[in-house]
């Protein structure tokens, strides 16, 4: 299958930027052949709310300064959040949010980037 240049191109661009706030646990999941609304997700870990913020905030500003905004979402929490970039979405939580809904076990088939 092949990927889009652009999303896989912003999801190493997203990890990146985690990775800059020490974001934890790192991953990026191609869904493409294993749904047929989701492309890519990525998913990260916080060592705290505060940090969380901190992760959101930090993607969400650099992104912004390149043009890219996320669009609006609902149901942000102290333990998860979301930002929607069309093809990829970016899921911050903490480590007690990720455990228990578990996004890689329920797309377990999915590629990993």
């Amino acid at each position: 299958m092949v990927k889009t240049k652009e999303a896989v191109e912003l999801v190493g661009r997203i990890k990146d930027l985690l990775w800059e706030k020490k974001a934890e646990n790192v991953v990026a999941l191609d869904l493409r052949a294993v749904s047929e609304s989701l492309d890519y997700f990525v998913v990260a870990s916080a060592t705290s709310t505060p940090h969380l913020e901190a992760l959101g905030r930090h993607v969400q500003e650099k992104l912004e300064e390149e043009g890219l905004f996320p669009r609006p979402t609902e149901g942000q929490s102290a333990r998860w959040v979301v930002l929607d970039y069309g093809e990829v979405v970016v899921h911050l939580m903490t480590p007690e949010a990720r455990e228990y809904y578990d996004l890689e076990g329920f797309w377990a088939d999915a590629e990993r980037l």
